[in-house]
């Protein structure tokens, strides 16, 4: 049962303000793909490059696995239970790009329809969300299975496992797709890097009289 009875309590800054007074922009890099595509070693470097010079931006990674640890232990692979999941992080990665920190998130995600919602729930709070599709095919995320869970899926030991027992609804309007077959780590991560150069959302700043002035 949903509470009620609740009264939102607004910040006394804009998010522009804060923006300013952080010296930098707050934005979601949303990875999704197949379990063994590559999502958690691309955003892991990510992270590092971000947070290090000439970056150095507040930074914060943001792993399916490691959110199951705590966040959303209660949680398993049923369609709706894979639904809730997407939607806590959402919110969560949400409120770290609301605090002008770049929020780096790394789920299967699966179904298009959670995707979309973890969209629209920055983009009606004015925030950016960047798709980044890590796109690799079942053989070769099979071929690699650091976990071993492709093997457990196909003898029937893990269940509702995506790639084999369950979906993945591919994107149909992410911002980047990145072939991690066919390119290294370092490949990938410049790919992300130089789209959000191109946007100027890595930009910092100077706070002057009028605003932020990027460097």
């Amino acid at each position: 049962m949903a509470a009620t009875n609740l009264t939102y309590h607004p910040s006394a800054l804009t998010h522009p303000a804060r923006s300013l007074l952080r010296r930098q922009k707050g934005l979601t890099i949303w990875l999704t793909g197949l379990s063994a595509s590559g999502k958690s070693t691309i955003a892991t470097a990510l992270e590092t490059t971000l947070l290090s010079p000439p970056y150095s931006l507040a930074s914060y990674r943001l792993d399916g696995d490691n959110i199951r640890f705590g966040l959303n232990r209660d949680l398993a692979f049923s369609p709706a239970d894979r639904a809730e999941n997407i939607r806590r992080i959402a919110e969560v990665s949400a409120l770290f790009a609301d605090s002008c920190t770049v929020a780096i998130t790394a789920f299967i995600s699966p179904y298009r329809n959670d995707r979309a919602l973890a969209r629209t729930l920055h983009e009606e709070k004015g925030l950016v969300f960047v798709e980044v599709w890590v796109d690799v095919d079942v053989e070769e995320a099979e071929r690699r299975d650091p976990k071993g869970l492709y093997k457990k899926a196909r003898s029937g030991e893990v269940k509702e496992f995506t790639g084999v027992s369950a979906p993945y609804e591919e994107p149909e309007k992410a911002e980047l797709r990145i072939r991690s077959k066919e390119m290294g780590v370092e490949e990938c991560v410049k790919r992300i890097v130089d789209y959000l150069e191109q946007r100027g959302l890595l930009a910092k700043g100077e706070v002057q009289e009028g605003g932020l002035v990027e460097k």
